[in-house]
C-alpha cells in the first residue's frame, strides 16, 4: 500500500488525504469519521515507525561492522601477546565487555526511536487538527524566514565612499508669483498621480487609473517590483513631498526583492531601477538605495555572458539566463539598449570600488570603435554572437536614441575628461547631420530614419529629445560650432512644438510625417496616440536653461494644461489613443516615466536654475539626476575602476 503524504514539503497546496480503495475494500462507505481518524492515526504511526527505523539505524559507511545480533567485532590481527585467541588472522577481542556495550547502545537507540515516534505522532495529530489555510500560513512563514536569511547574506556592507559635492538639491523657488503658481500646479498633478497609485496600484509596477488596479508590461517580467515607486522617488524629493518619499523608501526597504524568477529588460531595469535608486541615494543619502542598486546590478551582470560581451536584451533575475527580443533583426541586441548603461555602471564602480561594471561598458565602447560604420552611422542592431551589424537601420529615435545621449553625457559626467566619449559623439552627430537631418518644404527641421540605403521622412516623439541633446552638447563642440548646435536644438524644439500644435488636443502624436503636403502630422492610426511621453518637454527645459527664451515656458504650460485637461481622470493620469479626436478614448495606463520624467521636467521648467544645475548634475535617459564626478572632490582618480 502506498503511504499517503501527511505533511506538505513545499508551498504547494496540501494534497487531499487518500488511503486508496484497496485499504478497506468492503467497509469504506460505512466507516464513520471517528473510525477514519483512528485508522489514520494508526497508519501514520506505522509509517513514522518505518521511516524512523530506516533513518536512525547507523550508517555502515560511518561505523565498524555492527549488527543488532550479538556477533563479535572483527579486528585485524596485529599482536597476539596482549591476550585473546588467534583465529585465522583476526582476533575476537574483549568479547564479554563488547557484548555489554552493544546492549547499552541497542537500548539507547530503541529509546530514541520510540521517543521520536511518539513526537512525530503528536505532531501529526496537531497537523490534522489545523485547516489548510493555517498549514499554508506556516509554510509561508518558513519560506519568509529563508528569504530574510538570504537577504542578510546578500546585504554585504559597501566600502565608504565620499559623496561628490552635491549642489542644488532643494528649493528652486521662482521669484515670479505667476511662475510659482504654475509650478505648484505641476506639484499638485504629481501628488494626484502618486496618491492614486498609492491607493490602487501600490507595489505593482504601474497603475491602470480607470480600472483602478495595478498594471505591468513584459519589460518588468512577471513580478511586481514597484517600478513607479522607484521611478518617482527623486521627483518626490525635489518637489519637497518628503512624506511620500518616506513611504516609497519604506516599501523599497521591506519589499523590493530581486531574487525572483522573472525575465526583465536589462535596459529598462537599468535606467528606471538602478538610475532611480542611485539618484535617490545621492539626493537623500539613505544607504538602502545604494545597497539595493548594487544588488540589482549583480543580477544584471550575467546578461553580458555572450561571445562578444554585448549583453542580451533580457535576463532572468534568478537563473541569469539571457536572450534577445524575438522581433529584433536576426537575434540582435539593440544599440539604444546596450549603449545606455554607461552612466549608471560608472557610478556603480565608483560607489563600490569594483571595476567590473566600468569594465563591462568600456568593453562595449572598445568593440564599437573597431567596427566599420556605413556612412559613419551606427546601425540599430548588433548580433551579440557574431559581433556583426544586423539590418542597416539607423535612428535617433526609438532603437538608437539614448546611445548618442550617453556618449555626450559620459563626457559631461566625467567632468569633461572622457574625451574618447566626446569624440565618438561628435563623429556620430556629424554623420547624423549629413545623412538624417533635413528641412521640410514648409521650413521645419526634422530628423529622419535611414533604412536600407534611403531616408524615411518620418520623425518619432522619442526623437524630440535630440533638441535638448544638441543644446546640451553645444558647449565643447568642434570648430566653435556651439552657436550652430544651439540653433539646431531650437529648430528641433520648434518642429516638435508644431507636432503638438497641429493636433486637436494640443498633445503630440507618437510619430509624424514630412511627405508632400503633410508636415508634422501623424498619418497612420497607430501613430496618433500620446502615452504621457516626456521628450518634447525635456527639450523645452534644456532650451530654457540655455536661452531663457520665455516661449519655452509658454509651450511647457500649454502641454501642462492639455495633459491636465485630456489625460487626467479621477484615478490618476491616462494616455489617449488619438490626439486628433475631440473625444479621445483612454489607454488606461499611468506610465512610471510620467512621474519620473514628464512631471519632473515640467517642474524644473518652472523652477529657478539653482535647482539641479547642469554644471553639477547629469540626467540619465529616465531623468534621474546623477552627480558630475569632479575629480577634485572625489576619490575617483584613485579608484581602480577609473
Amino acid at each position: 500500500m502506498t503511504a499517503p503524504a501527511l505533511l506538505p514539503l513545499s508551498g504547494r497546496r496540501l494534497p487531499p488525504l487518500n488511503l486508496g480503495a484497496s485499504a478497506f475494500p468492503h467497509h469504506r462507505a460505512t466507516l464513520r469519521l471517528s473510525e477514519k481518524f483512528i485508522l489514520l492515526l494508526i497508519l501514520s504511526a506505522f509509517i513514522t515507525l518505518c521511516f524512523g527505523a530506516f533513518f536512525f539505524l547507523p550508517d555502515s559507511s560511518k561505523h565498524k561492522r555492527f549488527d543488532l545480533g550479538l556477533e563479535d567485532v572483527l579486528i585485524p590481527h596485529v599482536d597476539t601477546s596482549k591476550g585473546g585467541k588467534n583465529l585465522g588472522g583476526f582476533l575476537i577481542h574483549g568479547q564479554g565487555h563488547d557484548e555489554h556495550r552493544h546492549r547499552e547502545e541497542e537500548e539507547r537507540l530503541r529509546n530514541k526511536i520510540q521517543a521520536d515516534h511518539e513526537k512525530a505522532l503528536e505532531e501529526a495529530k496537531e497537523k490534522l487538527k489545523k485547516s489548510r489555510d493555517e498549514i499554508r500560513a506556516e509554510i509561508q512563514t518558513e519560506k519568509n524566514k529563508v528569504v530574510q536569511e538570504l537577504k542578510k547574506k546578500d546585504s554585504k556592507p559597501l566600502p565608504p565612499v565620499p559623496l561628490p559635492n552635491l549642489i542644488g538639491i532643494n528649493s528652486g523657488e521662482p521669484a515670479d508669483p505667476d511662475i510659482r503658481e504654475k509650478r505648484n500646479k505641476i506639484k499638485e498633478m504629481m501628488k494626484h498621480a502618486w496618491d492614486n497609485y498609492r491607493q490602487y496600484g501600490w507595489g505593482h509596477n504601474e497603475l491602470k487609473p480607470i480600472a483602478r488596479k495595478g498594471h505591468s508590461t513584459n519589460i518588468f517580467g512577471n513580478s511586481q517590483m514597484g517600478a513607479t515607486i522607484v521611478d518617482a522617488l527623486d521627483t518626490l524629493y525635489i518637489m519637497g513631498l518628503h512624506d511620500e518619499f518616506r513611504e516609497g523608501q519604506e516599501w523599497i526597504d521591506k519589499n523590493l526583492d530581486f531574487s525572483v524568477n522573472s525575465e526583465v529588460s536589462v535596459f529598462e531595469v537599468n535606467i528606471r531601477f538602478i538610475g532611480g535608486l542611485l539618484a535617490a541615494y545621492y539626493l537623500s543619502g539613505q544607504e538602502v538605495f545604494k545597497i539595493k542598486a548594487v544588488q540589482l546590478a549583480g543580477k544584471l551582470l550575467p546578461a553580458f555572458n555572450t561571445p562578444t560581451g554585448i549583453p542580451w536584451a533580457m535576463v532572468n533575475l534568478k537563473s541569469g539566463v539571457g536572450r534577445n527580443w524575438g522581433w529584433a533583426s536576426a537575434g540582435s541586441s539593440i544599440l539604444a539598449e546596450f549603449g545606455t548603461l554607461h552612466m549608471e555602471f560608472v557610478h556603480l564602480s565608483y560607489l563600490t570600488g569594483d571595476p567590473v561594471y566600468y569594465n563591462k561598458v568600456m568593453h562595449i565602447r572598445k568593440l564599437l570603435q573597431k567596427m566599420d560604420r556605413p556612412n559613419g552611422l551606427y546601425p540599430n542592431y548588433l548580433n551579440p554572437r557574431t559581433g556583426r551589424w544586423g539590418q542597416h537601420h539607423t535612428s535617433v529615435g526609438g532603437l538608437g536614441d539614448s546611445f548618442y545621449e550617453y556618449l555626450l553625457k559620459a563626457w559631461l559626467m566625467s567632468d569633461k575628461t572622457d574625451t574618447e566619449a566626446r569624440k565618438m559623439y561628435d563623429d556620430a552627430i556629424e554623420a547624423i547631420e549629413k545623412h538624417l537631418i533635413r528641412k521640410s518644404n514648409g521650413g521645419l527641421t526634422f530628423i529622419g530614419e535611414w533604412k536600407n540605403g534611403h531616408l524615411e521622412r518620418k520623425m518619432g516623439h522619442l526623437t524630440c529629445f535630440a533638441g535638448g541633446m544638441f543644446a546640451l552638447g553645444a558647449d565643447g563642440s568642434r570648430d566653435d560650432k556651439a552657436g550652430h548646435y544651439l540653433q539646431l536644438g531650437a529648430e528641433i524644439a520648434h518642429t516638435c512644438h508644431e507636432s503638438y500644435d497641429r493636433t486637436t488636443l494640443k498633445l503630440g502624436p507618437e510619430a509624424f510625417k514630412f511627405d508632400g503636403g503633410v508636415e508634422a502630422v501623424a498619418v497612420r492610426q497607430n501613430e496618433k496616440y500620446y502615452i504621457l511621453r516626456p521628450e518634447v518637454i525635456e527639450t523645452y527645459w534644456y532650451m530654457w536653461r540655455f536661452t531663457h527664451d520665455p516661449k519655452y515656458r509658454q509651450w511647457g504650460w500649454e502641454a501642462t494644461q492639455a495633459i491636465d485637461k485630456y489625460c487626467r481622470v479621477s484615478g490618476g493620469f491616462s494616455g489617449v489613443k488619438d490626439v486628433y479626436s475631440s473625444s479621445p478614448t483612454y489607454d488606461d495606463v499611468q506610465q512610471s516615466f510620467f512621474l519620473a520624467e514628464t512631471l519632473k521636467y515640467l517642474y524644473l521648467l518652472f523652477s529657478s536654475d539653482d535647482l539641479l544645475p547642469l554644471d553639477n548634475w547629469v540626467f540619465n535617459t529616465e531623468a534621474h539626476p546623477l552627480p558630475v564626478l569632479h575629480l577634485a572632490n572625489t576619490t575617483l582618480s584613485g579608484n581602480p575602476a577609473y
